[in-house]
């Protein structure tokens, strides 16, 4: 009987082996996409990037960018180096900075939260909806982007509340289209 045990706990071990023994993922394996989009309007911009793996997104990040006022805004960095020829003499107004959205989330959120009556914070947004993504193929998206209004898809990405989820969504798939 020990014998007998021994053996089917053998296979078994054997069998979980070479189901392990399956295709592994390399990083040749998978593609990375970026694209800068207007997702939000004219007034900002967002950057996105994806990893493909075969017709599937795996992993996605998303951030825009916008000019605030560096009083409440803290901005990309070298927007403090005002020297002649630096990054910062650039802006029309000093005080006035570019600024990522995620990075300031707190302070963009209580934003929302006072022009809009938002109850989600921004990056809370944005990780929504590179959740939403992950898992999908370009062509499964793309099909519900047109399929769906703006405001049809903040039901179709459950908890997402920015009025231009779709926009963000699209911004996604373009960097995914893009990957190589």
């Amino acid at each position: 009987m020990k014998k007998l045990l021994s053996m089917a706990l053998i296979l078994v071990m054997a069998a979980s082996f070479v189901g392990c023994a399956a295709k592994e993922t390399t990083t040749a394996d998978v593609k990375m996409g970026r694209v800068e989009y207007a997702a939000h309007g004219t007034k900002s911009f967002a950057v996105a990037v994806v990893a493909v793996q075969g017709d599937k997104i795996i992993g996605a990040s998303l951030d825009e960018y916008q000019f605030v006022s560096s009083d409440a805004f803290q901005g990309v960095p070298n927007s403090d180096a005002l020297a002649e020829g630096d990054f910062a003499t650039n802006y029309k107004d000093p005080k006035i900075v570019l600024a990522s959205k995620v990075a300031n989330a707190e302070a963009y959120s209580a934003n929302m939260t006072e022009k809009a009556g938002s109850t989600v914070s921004y990056d809370k947004n944005i990780d929504t909806i590179e959740a939403y993504v992950v898992g999908k193929t370009v062509a499964e998206l793309e099909k519900t982007l047109a399929e769906k209004d703006a405001t049809q898809m903040l039901d179709a990405v459950s908890g997402a509340t920015l009025v231009d989820t779709k926009g963000y969504v699209t911004a996604l798939v373009e960097a995914a289209k893009a990957a190589k």
